[in-house]
């Protein structure tokens, strides 16, 4: 399915492809994916398409007794993923041609993506030959990781942030999940602009890190000790602002005010 975005969309732009996989084992090959889904989504978070698939399983593959025993808790979504399952290789051709017909260049975003990737690079040069997505693969899971400074691993939904959790339901039916996930992806992006504007109007920020000089950009804790650095020379200019002059007296913040 695709909509008709809401606006003329460049074709540098970025467009987040949230997908997930459900599939019968660990990895494809031995094993099969038995269901895909894709939701497409402009950064700010507009949702301009989806794509979903039921497929028939490999040739000689079979589910690892591991994963069949936790689809045995699943039988809902089992049942789902089961529906009019399609030949692998006119699936993937119809997908690479949705995924190639999206406005803008398309990003390929799961969590974590190291699984869901892997089954859809596999089934994509296996049957069609090539990848839309390039070689990448954007995981939210280590944009967590980065944005929350809680240990990788950790690092799962219910410990993040409510505020980044739109009230979609997670029900292991690929389209489902792609959904819930892409909401999640541009909720975090969101905010992750917000703290790249508040980092902008620091001084020394020149767009890819703080700087000490305009030729050498710091990130990290590098970058940390730099804005920390800006604060407190802000914050002693606003009290030698604020001290006591000839014609004013104290200011309402100085020093003889505390």
């Amino acid at each position: 399915m695709s909509r008709t975005p809401s606006r003329i969309i460049p074709v540098d732009e970025e467009i987040f492809v949230s997908t997930d996989v459900e599939a019968d084992g660990p990895i494809p090959g031995p094993h099969s994916m038995l269901s895909f889904a894709s939701a497409a989504y402009t950064a700010d978070k507009e949702l301009i398409g989806t794509f979903s698939a039921n497929l028939e399983c490999l040739p000689d593959a079979k589910g690892h007794p591991l994963t069949m025993k936790w689809w045995k808790t699943e039988p809902e979504a089992w049942a789902a993923c089961r529906v009019d399952p399609e030949d692998p290789a006119k699936a993937l051709k119809a997908y690479v041609k949705w995924v190639e017909k999206l406005p803008g260049k398309p990003v390929f975003v799961a969590y974590p993506a190291g699984f869901d990737f892997t089954f859809m690079f596999w089934y994509m040069m296996r049957f069609v030959g090539r990848c839309p997505f390039s070689w990448s693969a954007l995981d939210i899971k280590t944009l967590a990781f980065a944005m929350t400074g809680m240990p990788y691993r950790k690092c799962i939904k219910p410990r993040l942030p409510q505020v980044w959790l739109d009230p979609l339901p997670h029900t292991h039916v690929a389209l489902d999940d792609a959904l819930e996930q892409g909401a999640l992806f541009c909720n975090m992006l969101a905010e992750l602009r917000e703290q790249q504007k508040t980092l902008s109007e620091l001084p020394g920020w020149r767009g890819a890190g703080l700087t000490v000089s305009a030729d050498t950009p710091v990130f990290g804790s590098a970058a940390a000790k730099v804005a920390g650095e800006a604060t407190e020379a802000a914050q002693e200019t606003d009290v030698a602002n604020d001290a006591e002059s000839p014609d004013t007296g104290p200011g309402k913040d100085s020093t003889a005010h505390r």
